[in-house]
């Protein structure tokens, strides 16, 4: 399991690279920032149970963030 996070910290560094490519700081420091917490958790060595609540915990805070994000702070609109 400790492998998996290291898969997902790979994949969040490159999304923060492309980010930071793309003049999208903000978002390339949170997902550094998140590259930096899951490659710690990898090193912990906990057992297969608390990762997968760690990995839940995660998920949940994705989900509300977003959707408070898309239901409060977006303006809709197409193009610039």
């Amino acid at each position: 399991m400790d492998r998996m996070y290291r898969v997902l910290a790979f994949w969040t560094g490159i999304f923060a690279v492309l980010f930071f490519a793309g003049h999208m700081y903000n978002v390339a420091l949170l997902f550094f920032a998140q590259t930096g917490a899951l490659l710690a958790l990898s090193y912990l060595n906990l057992s297969e149970r608390v990762y997968i609540y760690i990995f839940g915990a995660y998920l949940t805070i994705f989900f509300v963030g977003f959707t408070y994000y898309a239901t409060f702070l977006l303006v809709p609109s197409f193009g610039h």
